[in-house]
């Protein structure tokens, strides 16, 4: 048998057959694709279209909370950026030049304005004084002698027994010792107000620095950094920065006499170091910064307030009293633009109230149309409303209204909360927006 009948001869590939196979082919990988697509349309449907079960799954009412309005007190308040500034910084230095022999205060000792402080030898400007007091002496007894020649010779003048001339070279010498008396008195003037100038003395009442020089040092009245700094602590001043837009309202309080309280919080803005007033405002606006720098003065008895600290200030610039107010958390915002979902307590539905807000703090806001006192608002559950949705209110929500708050209060729990126009909070945006 030979290798032709052994082996069968492979099939012919027609055209006709790889035109079907390729169709085949292509059908497959359609058919894959529709599938596929179908899958992950099935799987990225959202699951809010189906059908929910449970309580609210045939339109049940809404669990929300409630607030009511209320009438009470809003402060206005501005927050602005200080630093502690003291009324009088001085650096003592000497008007003579001399070596300390003793130094009479402390580092860091409060002082008041007349203790010693440093005491220079004296003992130069004691010897200059005998000097200047014996020449003193000396020409006295000239200008006697010179007199007394004058008088003799105005006598002899009189009588025609000497010249004109020697009578006025009498008189010159006698202005001559005059003059000479005078630059002594002078010379004693000085040497008895440098030897009082050799202790040194607080010039204000304060607290003195680090000492600068030590006993034994030789002090010029050019010394660099001086002897001793000595700052008053009692009053101490505030200096802090407005925007300019604050301006009107601040003019309008201080031209009708108000006194401003303002209080101090640390960099933390956690804890009220101090409570003061407004002193003065500047003349002019900062054009690079659009602001306005003010100075507010506190009696720091307690020392809270240190030179240089940097503060947060809060200043009330007025209360509105008898406002309505609702918690932040009921105010909305979308397409009606401001409102609120208010609650109809009978029909237990809600409806949206368009409002228009007035001041406020981090926990209230005043409402100056739209709402009355007792009127109830969502503050909780606002996301899923809209108008005229049944809701069940919750517990807790619709209880007591929240009390008024006091510019104490706001300004010791939130004085660091940044204010809208004419120095209130700027409400917060709401997670949840109603359609109305």
């Amino acid at each position: 048998m030979n290798d032709e009948n052994r082996y069968p001869a492979a099939p012919v590939d027609t055209p006709r057959g790889w035109r079907e196979r390729l169709l085949t082919r292509r059908v497959l990988v359609i058919v894959a694709l529709i599938i596929a697509l179908a899958l992950v349309a099935w799987l990225l449907t959202p699951q809010a279209t189906q059908r929910p079960a449970g309580r609210f799954a045939n339109g049940g009412p809404m669990p929300v909370v409630g607030a009511a309005a209320h009438s009470g007190d809003m402060p206005i308040t501005l927050i602005g950026l200080g630093t502690v500034t003291p009324l009088a910084t001085v650096t003592v230095q000497s008007q003579i030049a001399g070596q300390i022999m003793h130094i009479s205060f402390k580092e860091g000792q409060t002082v008041k304005a007349g203790d010693p402080l440093i005491e220079i030898d004296p003992r130069p400007y004691q010897v200059a004084l005998e000097q200047a007091q014996g020449a003193l002496i000396r020409d006295k007894a000239l200008l006697a002698n010179a007199r007394v020649d004058l008088e003799r010779y105005q006598t002899l003048f009189a009588q025609d027994s000497i010249a004109e001339q020697q009578l006025a070279t009498q008189k010159s010498l006698v202005a001559q010792d005059e003059g000479a008396v005078r630059t002594d008195q002078g010379q004693i003037d000085a040497a008895k107000l440098n030897i009082t100038y050799c202790h040194i003395v607080s010039p204000i009442t304060g607290r003195v620095g680090l000492q600068q020089v030590n006993v034994g040092n030789y002090v010029t009245p050019a010394e660099p950094n001086g002897l001793v700094v000595v700052t008053q602590l009692q009053p101490i001043t505030v200096v802090f920065t407005l925007p300019e837009d604050e301006i009107p309202g601040l003019l309008k309080q201080l031209h009708a006499g108000a006194t401003l309280p303002v209080s101090a919080f640390d960099r933390s803005n956690t804890h009220q170091l101090a409570s003061g007033a407004l002193q003065s405002i500047d003349s002019q606006i900062d054009t690079t910064t659009g602001t306005i720098r003010l100075k507010a003065v506190f009696p720091n008895s307690d020392e809270s307030l240190f030179p240089q600290q940097f503060v947060n200030v809060v200043l009330l610039l007025d209360t509105l009293h008898g406002a309505t107010l609702i918690p932040q958390a009921g105010v909305q915002r979308g397409a009606p633009g401001t409102y609120a979902y208010v609650v109809d307590g009978a029909a237990q539905t809600v409806s949206v109230r368009k409002l228009t807000l007035g001041p406020g703090d981090a926990t209230n806001v005043v409402i100056t149309q739209g709402l009355k006192p007792g009127e109830l608002v969502v503050v909780d559950g606002a996301d899923k409303l809209k108008d005229g949705a049944k809701v069940l209110l919750r517990q807790g929500g619709a209880g007591a209204a929240p009390a008024a708050s006091t510019p104490a209060a706001d300004q010791q729990q939130h004085p660091g909360q940044g204010r809208g126009k004419g120095g209130h909070r700027k409400p917060q945006q709401q997670s949840g927006q109603g359609g109305g």
